[in-house]
């Protein structure tokens, strides 16, 4: 439902004396600010190349986040959908684009350090839909009878929350982009209750007590007053922490900004002919920009910015060169195989690189993202492509070196994390 609200509530959220759809659940997070803010400007988003929609419309309400997946549609802006495989990036694609060819030692896809995805909500054919994935591509089965896949909701039981079919959408996406990348890798699903703020962080912190080795994150909201005493839930030493930059254009969002995780920007990716084989370009859609609460990482020396910057680094996000994904929980009364894009593809991409990297037995330990501003030489550098205008031409344009839209660049296999 809309409802209008006072001015003090909507300057985090939107326009003042706008109307704010409220989330799923109506509820907000604890100790939320609904004081009055300044935010940085948000430019206008270029339009995407080819139609698609947001799977979770928003804005979200305050003490709310929103998924940031796309699905593509057709010029009527209904989705495309297809029994069949027949498009998007396969696990092969991704796999070549990014120097991580599979490298399992077992058929049985349960040998790998686990990956933790935490959404909202429950989907229940999660396991069911990653295994016809699985199987159309050829990776070994992972499922909760080999170990491999295991669901619980945000206090670690098994009951899951109620079932939402957008944020199944995401559940979907976020699990197979997961397997795609490390396809030995054990994928632990946390459901929050709801996708306000304070149970998507007692997710999180489920999912490092669990021992996950890589937390990928692809929700978000506009940055709050109050964003930096929710630090702490994404501030677990040890594990990478992956979360989407947004999918809205030049601007910041939370918990993106934090300067506990890897803030993971969205690339166009496209085949070429050069000796990489691939192409890359700054995404329209993804986040970026200076962070008007949370102070600047040490690892961080761009000028622009005397705060913290998004992103960290970056991977496809584009609809227009999007992800197959199958999901069979009738989202918009249509299942099937669907094109999906939106930074919430290139978050578990980019936290299933750094679980490869403990995989093969050459990461250490990670507590933010300073590690691949060292190790740069392991990164594709984006240099073109934008996501809006903005004072700071680097913080919404690809240059050569860090920006705003791609961080440093994408993985060149894991050396960088």
């Amino acid at each position: 439902m809309k409802t209008k609200v006072g001015c003090a509530l909507v300057v985090v959220l939107t326009a003042c004396g706008g109307a704010v759809e409220t989330g799923p659940s109506g509820e907000t997070g604890s100790g939320a600010s609904s004081s009055a803010l300044t935010l940085p400007p948000q430019a206008a988003v270029p339009p995407f190349a080819v139609p698609s929609i947001p799977v979770c419309p928003g804005p979200a309400a305050l003490g709310d986040a929103r998924c940031h997946s796309h699905v593509v549609t057709d010029e009527r802006g209904h989705p495309h959908v297809s029994s069949t495989y027949t498009s998007g990036l396969a696990p092969a694609d991704l796999q070549a684009a990014y120097g991580v060819p599979f490298s399992g030692t077992s058929s049985t896809g349960t040998d790998g350090p686990t990956i933790a995805i935490v959404d909202a909500y429950d989907n229940p054919n999660a396991e069911a839909d990653l295994g016809v994935y699985r199987a159309t591509f050829n990776l070994p089965a992972c499922t909760t009878a080999n170990g491999c896949f295991t669901k619980i909701n945000q206090r670690g039981g098994s009951k899951p929350p109620r079932a939402n079919s957008g944020w199944g959408l995401e559940i979907a996406l976020d699990v197979q982009m997961a397997s795609a990348i490390c396809p030995t890798c054990r994928i632990l699903l946390v459901e929050a209750d709801s996708n306000s703020f304070k149970n998507l962080m007692a997710a999180v912190n489920q999912a490092a007590s669990q021992g996950a080795v890589a937390i990928s994150n692809s929700y978000g909201a506009s940055e709050f007053s109050g964003e930096t005493s929710y630090e702490g839930a994404y501030n677990h030493p040890g594990a990478a922490i992956t979360v989407s930059s947004g999918d809205s254009g030049y601007g910041v969002e939370f918990p993106a900004a934090s300067r506990y995780v890897t803030a993971v920007g969205g690339t166009t990716l496209q085949r070429s002919s050069s000796p990489r084989g691939w192409a890359e370009r700054a995404w329209s859609g993804a986040g970026s920009g200076c962070s008007a609460y949370v102070g600047k990482p040490t690892w961080q020396n761009d000028p622009g910015c005397s705060r913290r910057t998004v992103a960290d680094v970056s991977a496809v996000a584009d609809p227009s060169t999007g992800v197959a994904v199958y999901d069979s929980y009738a989202y918009q009364g249509s299942k099937g195989w669907w094109v999906v894009g939106g930074t919430s593809a290139s978050a578990p991409i980019v936290a299933s690189v750094y679980a490869l990297a403990a995989l093969a037995g050459n990461a250490t330990p990670v507590t933010d993202a300073s590690g691949p501003y060292s190790k740069t030489s392991s990164l594709n550098d984006v240099t073109s492509g934008s996501n809006g205008s903005c004072a700071g031409t680097y913080l919404c344009t690809a240059v050569a070196g860090y920006d705003g839209p791609t961080g440093l660049g994408t993985p060149i296999g894991t050396g960088a994390f």
